[in-house]
């Protein structure tokens, strides 16, 4: 089985409105993303999510500049912190709109100055929620994920799959007839 996936930019207002909580404003932004684009393609499945970093009852998105990274950074030094990614499957002549949210817990290692200072000049925290990067060189301030790793890339993949099953997207997942495995044949240890 093989999926075509083009990726397609919604412009919407990522403003953060008043009351909402991580989960609501993802929930949120995941649902207008792929309103904007079904709209373009009424009669394709839409997926969109969105992702933000919540420390000390602050959700934090994208930093503005280098500075807004260091202070990010610099706040979630030796701490645990949420990572909330909300996704929506959209069809719009089907009118069916799917959305769900995934949390996990991250915690950092105590990072010194000049680890932060070097890490945000290499540019990799500046289009990222919470200025870093798990699945980059940010790698190295994790000490653990409590959670859906997946999720705190930006995708929480096994919820997104169980979401396509139940949504009769694909028939089931992993997909057994017509694939080839190349699995290795079994060897005892004589």
């Amino acid at each position: 089985m093989r999926l075509a996936f083009e990726v397609r930019p919604a412009c919407c207002d990522e403003r953060l409105r008043q009351g909402e909580t991580p989960e609501t404003y993802t929930r949120r932004m995941a649902r207008e993303k792929a309103e904007v684009v079904g709209g373009s393609v009424p009669d394709t499945w839409v997926l969109a999510a969105d992702t933000v970093v919540f420390s000390d009852g602050r959700i934090l998105g994208k930093p503005k500049d280098l500075e807004e990274a260091r202070v990010m950074l610099s706040a979630l030094s030796g701490r645990v912190h949420e990572v909330v990614t909300s996704f929506c499957w959209y069809h719009g002549s089907r009118k069916v709109r799917y959305v769900r949210s995934v949390e996990s817990r991250v915690e950092f290692k105590n990072l010194t100055k000049d680890e932060i200072e070097r890490y945000v000049r290499l540019g990799e925290p500046m289009d990222k929620a919470g200025a870093y990067a798990v699945q980059g060189l940010g790698a190295f301030m994790v000490r653990a994920v409590h959670g859906s790793y997946s999720n705190v890339v930006g995708l929480p993949l096994a919820e997104v799959i169980e979401a396509m099953v139940e949504l009769e997207i694909i028939p089931g997942f992993p997909p057994v007839n017509g694939v080839e495995t190349n699995l290795p044949e079994e060897r005892s240890c004589n």
